[in-house]
């Protein structure tokens, strides 16, 4: 018998849904999705609403919704693309437009967000939420037109006060992050600079401008070749990177600098260590932590040269830089000491010993103390017009001379306020002959110690005696006026 060829009908494949029935699923995914993010399960409506999305991809809705799911994720750039492609599907979508405005705004784009904003109100005038959105579009872009111009002119506390606005708006802005970023750090607040550049090297790793702000606070502290890792870091990322290129420029020039300058101090050539820190001092006027350091090496070099109201400046100049540099407050003082300006010397002294409480601090702030007490009091070296180091000979030499200019009878024809003066500086003269020509007077008066503590009372000393005792008594010495040379002019004839 012949085969008979027929066509047999076949059984629909069950694998295979008919569109009614992917819309209905496709449904079923999406009520899932608003039942979970009612309960702000985001993640699960993300994963329900895609479900949704994949089942029948043409639907605005879904887009609409997953796009709200991510926004509530902080996922702004996603939330972004499927916003766009919702209002590409269906052009009359509202809550698609007001979306994509919210996320333009989040992302920090005022200029698209006011766009689409606008939409919105061309298909509804009266939607109060994009008549807001639209005045936050409008406030953003103020902000950031007021922090541009507050950069140029390099008031970056207000920038910092204009982004903080602004990021209020836009919280998922990266380029207002970093131009806070960036001005924190040209504040010195470094801390703070640094956390917000690594909020953004988390989420992207390879961010040149989050990259150039960490480097350019290690920079600013100081650690300049861990900053110089940095900068090339961000420069491999974006090698147009202007600042990053001209900020490791400018490191690379200071370390350089500054070790010349160490080298050349090392060497004890002051002059050149002088003239290098200065060189280095107009590479970067920003870099407050290093300059502060190059103030205080100039000052050092400048110490050694006996430049003392230099080195004093600069010390100064390094302190405004950094109020805690301890060893700029040292120099000062050291210099004060130098100088005998002994209160500017405790007053530094006293700064350091309360902010670094060690023995060697102490020593010095109670050297200081000693020499301050010591210039309150008559200087007898000075009155005799020798040096501290003067010897026995040498302290009576001055004592003849000064006591013999001094003496009231040589002035016996000068004006009664004349008399006065000479009086006292005689009296002054024999005090500080009785005190340094006496070794143990001596070295009482020269460790500070009060010479009245010893019985010496200065109110009743008579400085005749001791100058009857030096020239020998009465009889010994006369005053006779030489007629040739003028009245006033004596000599003097000794026994």
């Amino acid at each position: 018998m012949a085969a008979v060829d027929c066509d047999m009908p076949m059984d629909p494949d069950p694998q295979i849904l008919s569109e009614e029935d992917m819309e209905r699923e496709a449904e079923g995914y999406k009520e899932q999705g608003n039942a979970y993010y009612i309960k702000k399960e985001y993640s699960e409506a993300f994963n329900y609403y895609t479900k949704a999305i994949d089942a029948c991809p043409k639907n605005a809705s879904y887009y609409g919704n997953r796009a709200a799911t991510l926004m509530m994720l902080s996922r702004f750039r996603e939330a972004l693309e499927d916003s766009q492609q919702a209002v590409r599907l269906d052009d009359c979508f509202m809550k698609g437009h007001l979306r994509e405005g919210k996320c333009h705004l989040s992302l920090g784009n005022a200029m698209a967000a006011s766009r689409c904003f606008q939409k919105v109100l061309e298909l509804e005038p009266t939607n109060s939420q994009a008549l807001q959105e639209h005045k936050n579009a409008a406030a953003l872009l103020e902000f950031e037109r007021m922090a541009e111009l507050s950069f140029e002119k390099r008031d970056f506390r207000k920038v910092v006060y204009c982004m903080d606005r602004a990021l209020e708006f836009a919280p998922a802005c990266h380029k207002f992050k970093i131009m806070k970023s960036e001005c924190l750090a040209l504040l010195g607040r470094y801390p703070e600079a640094q956390s917000v550049a690594s909020d953004i090297l988390r989420m992207d790793s390879t961010n040149a401008d989050a990259l150039y702000v960490r480097a350019l606070c290690l920079y600013y502290e100081d650690c300049i070749d861990k900053a110089v890792q940095f900068f090339i870091q961000a420069l491999r990322m974006a090698p147009d990177h202007e600042k990053a290129r001209l900020a490791c420029r400018n490191a690379k020039a200071l370390k350089a600098k500054k070790e010349e300058g160490n080298a050349a101090f090392k060497e004890r050539d002051y002059d050149a260590a002088y003239r290098l820190y200065s060189e280095a001092l107009t590479i970067d006027p920003n870099n407050i932590k290093t300059n502060a350091k190059l103030f205080c090496n100039r000052a050092t070099a400048g110490a050694k040269l006996n430049k003392l109201e230099q080195a004093i400046n600069d010390c100064s100049s390094a302190i405004k830089l950094d109020e805690t540099y301890i060893k700029a407050y040292l120099r000062r003082a050291q210099c004060y000491m130098d100088m005998e300006q002994y209160e500017e010397a405790v007053r530094d002294y006293e700064k350091v010993y309360q902010t670094e409480k060690t023995k060697e601090h102490k020593q010095l702030l109670k050297n200081a103390q000693l020499e301050l007490k010591k210039s309150k009091r008559k200087d007898y070296y000075k009155v005799l017009g020798v040096s501290k180091n003067a010897t026995e000979d040498e302290i009576k030499k001055a004592y003849r001379k000064r006591a013999l200019m001094h003496h009231p009878d040589r002035h016996s024809g000068a004006s009664a306020e004349v008399q006065k003066e000479e009086e006292k500086k005689f009296k002054e003269v024999g005090e500080a002959f009785t005190v340094l020509s006496d070794p143990k007077k001596k070295s009482r008066y020269d460790s500070g110690h009060d010479l009245e503590d010893d019985g010496m009372n200065m109110g009743d000393f008579d400085a005749n005696n001791i100058f009857k005792a030096f020239f020998g008594g009465p009889g010994g010495f006369s005053f006779e006026t030489n007629q040739s040379s003028g009245p006033g002019n004596f000599f003097f004839q000794f026994g």
